[in-house]
């Protein structure tokens, strides 16, 4: 080939990676997201409030024919709610719109820069784009994660703060669920454990809630509990008394796991001598590869891992399920505690999860 024929087939192709570019820069994608209500089986009270439902948002990211699904489910205690994270996913909708989703990290990073708070909003981001990812690679979300299914751990079933008698009735709607996560930190506790025991003797993991306002109120309560066949407890004192933490985890036998204490990787140096494990939660800390990047930080610190959730629909309970094989205990029950769950996806059977072998995150509309 003479130089005068190469010029001539070299110009006949320069245009192809121009239309190229130029296909990129019309890209549409679709993003549609709303609020959603949530209906709970029960009245659900913890220490900081008592509902019959949660609003949250459902986010629906599509391209190329395919639909990722996300969720996020903020709460008043990390002063937000669904309001302000459906208005922050509007904020970046032309980021989301106009990237190629096969760059999902640079987008997740660049919805981090430019989005102040509203975790959840971000966690309902990073979940749409990784289910829609792993739905064009034909494959579940574990497998992009390089785990196996058959790791997963049991599940809890949460049992939140109630009379004797209704809490009596739900230990026994949980029959099919081993081990059973319960509510404390209000003055009722006592009676509380007496209800539980008087029906069950299953294994217990309880959840404070910063509940517990002084140290030294929080060392008689452990002791006390771990007499009642308790595991470990999770966030005894407030977030904001780490020095008081230390001081409770050097009088008690039974672990402590952090979980408002800790809501981003940068946390975990800050309470490390607080506790034996951490809680890691999508919706706090803002979707899976924040997650991920907290349990590698809480394993160089030689922490245990749960992970678990907030009153979620089957989206945020099943992506989270994917990244369980990763964590030594889980409490993923969210779905479970609700009415109108509009999917259907990650299943328990005897208190282990069953992971979905659909690609993505494997659900299928209810």
């Amino acid at each position: 080939m003479n130089r005068r024929t190469w010029m001539k087939t070299w110009g006949a192709v320069t245009p192809l990676p121009l239309l190229a570019g130029a296909a990129e820069k019309s890209r549409s994608n679709t993003v549609d997201v709303e609020i959603y209500r949530l209906k709970l089986r029960h009245t659900w009270t913890t220490t900081m409030a008592s509902n019959d439902f949660r609003d949250e948002i459902q986010l629906r990211f599509t391209s190329e024919g395919i639909t990722g699904h996300g969720e996020g489910a903020p709460i008043i205690r990390y002063k937000e709610d669904a309001v302000q994270n459906k208005a922050a996913v509007e904020a970046v909708r032309p980021l989301l719109t106009s990237a190629d989703p096969r760059q999902f990290r640079k987008i997740i990073d660049e919805v981090f820069k430019q989005t102040q708070g509203n975790f959840a909003a971000k966690a309902a981001i990073d979940i749409a784009l990784l289910d829609w990812f792993c739905q064009k690679q034909g494959i579940p979300l574990y497998r992009h994660l390089g785990l196996d299914s058959k790791d997963t751990p049991l599940t809890t079933f949460s049992i939140g703060i109630d009379t004797p008698e209704m809490t009596k009735q739900k230990v026994k709607e949980a029959e099919p669920y081993p081990i059973l996560k319960v509510k404390v930190g209000l003055d009722k506790d006592e009676s509380t454990m007496e209800a539980i025991r008087s029906v069950t003797k299953k294994p217990l993991r309880l959840d404070a809630n910063e509940g517990f306002k002084s140290k030294e109120q929080a060392v008689e309560k452990i002791n006390w509990l771990e007499k009642q066949g308790v595991e470990f407890i999770e966030q005894p004192l407030p977030a904001e008394m780490i020095e008081e933490a230390k001081w409770v985890r050097s009088k008690v036998h039974l672990p402590i796991f952090a979980d408002e204490s800790v809501l981003h990787p940068e946390d975990i140096p800050k309470i490390a001598d607080t506790c034996d494990g951490i809680v890691v939660k999508l919706d706090k800390s803002g979707g899976i590869h924040e997650v991920l990047k907290m349990i590698d930080t809480a394993r160089a610190f030689g922490k245990k891992i749960m992970i678990g959730c907030m009153v979620s629909s089957s989206v945020t309970i099943t992506a989270a399920a994917h990244l369980s094989p990763l964590c030594d205990y889980a409490d993923l029950d969210g779905n479970l505690l609700i009415a109108n769950d509009p999917y259907s996806g990650v299943k328990v059977v005897n208190g282990k999860l069953i992971l979905p072998e659909r690609p993505g995150l494997g659900l299928v509309k209810a």
